[in-house]
């Protein structure tokens, strides 16, 4: 198979869905990889790298987009890419199509085989493509919301920690899955007073037991989250259902309520947000003020340490890849269904449940189309 790669074109997105490792495992299973010149500078992967793994490169990304039957990327499609697409064409990439109906309607009108990352769910339920970068956006909320935090750039001037004869701060964790644990962790280890909020007793017993009176752990309700919020300094948004539109926990009558230059990151962004004030900024304009309150909802946070994103990433996603190159989407998906769940769009049929919901559209059981 054709194997293709291009630099993202996504506001500071420095990552790269292909590193030189990932281009040599491909090679030695007999396909064929295409980079775009200067795909990997950003993660600090030279195009004489990719070269001795063995890629083709190519001057543009038109060029590579049009050559390959597979494109791994790793943000989404961005409008001006959506030429590029076309019948057939396996994109595999994280693509959060739940948040974004225009991109959609693009990938199905292109009759694209379009695999997303962040839906790819292990019999155990577990999200192995989404894993790292939760792992990672969990613990940079932490650092991010502590620089917001100081008086220059909004925040009410505290530092996390405190120092002896002072108060440390207060911080809300509004979800306990893969971010809010990597935000726990952080929290806790810069010396923060940490509550966190879900839903399942079931998690909320595994995090007491991981944390024990270091932290306060509450059910995931209005009220909970409503009291929380008046005493909090940093709130980090950590809610995610696998490919749906992620619900309002942050509420925007909360604000009022809330410490004057308190600050809210947003991890959930990606997905719509949790907060009902929420919108997607850059890193290049990381926040703005709502009601005295901080906002920090940029949408590729994990874009901010490349390197780090970029191993961890392909670390996981290779796998799927091969497999995929190996036997052909359809075959791949038969052979092993965890394939199947990360289709969202399949020739024309939107084959996601959730994301089908969140856009009042109908959706189709993949296995019925390919047997």
């Amino acid at each position: 198979m054709k194997i293709g790669c291009v630099k993202e074109i996504k506001n500071n997105e420095f990552r790269v869905g292909l590193t030189p490792d990932n281009v040599s495992a491909y090679v030695a299973a007999g396909h064929h990889v295409y980079i775009e010149k200067g795909a990997g500078v950003g993660s600090g992967f030279s195009d004489t790298e990719y070269v001795e793994a063995g890629a083709s490169l190519i001057d543009n990304a038109q060029d590579v987009w049009n050559l390959v039957d597979m494109m791994v990327k790793v943000k989404e499609p961005l409008e001006e890419e959506y030429a590029y697409f076309r019948e057939g064409l396996i994109l595999y990439t994280y693509l959060h199509l739940a948040a974004d109906r225009k991109q959609t309607e693009a990938l199905l009108n292109g009759k694209v085989k379009a695999v997303a990352y962040e839906t790819l769910q292990e019999r155990d339920r577990s999200l192995p493509l989404l894993a790292p970068m939760s792992q990672i956006a969990g613990r940079l909320s932490i650092q991010e919301g502590a620089k917001y935090l100081e008086k220059r750039f909004g925040g009410e001037g505290i530092l996390l920690a405190g120092v002896p004869g002072t108060p440390k701060a207060n911080v809300v964790i509004l979800g306990g899955g893969t971010v809010g644990m990597n935000a726990c962790k952080i929290a806790v280890g810069m010396g923060a007073n940490v509550t966190i909020l879900d839903i399942s007793l079931k998690r909320l017993e595994e995090l007491d037991n991981l944390f024990g009176s270091q932290i306060q752990t509450l059910v995931s309700n209005d009220s909970n989250v409503e009291r929380a919020l008046k005493d909090a300094d940093l709130v980090i948004g950590s809610v995610l259902i696998p490919g749906a539109s992620t619900p309002k926990l942050f509420k925007k009558k909360y604000l009022s309520e809330m410490k004057n230059g308190a600050v809210f990151v947003d991890v959930a962004i990606d997905q719509g947000g949790c907060g009902e004030t929420s919108r997607v900024t850059t890193h290049d304009d990381p926040v703005y003020i709502e009601d005295g309150v901080v906002h920090y909802c940029v949408g590729n946070m994990p874009g901010a340490v490349p390197r780090t994103s970029t191993i961890a990433l392909t670390n996981a996603t290779l796998r799927y890849g091969l497999e995929i190159a190996a036997n052909g989407l359809e075959e791949a998906c038969k052979k092993n269904d965890v394939i199947c769940s990360g289709v969202n769009c399949y020739l024309g049929k939107l084959t996601n449940e959730k994301v089908a919901q969140a856009h009042g559209c109908d959706w189709t059981d993949l296995c019925s189309i390919i047997g």
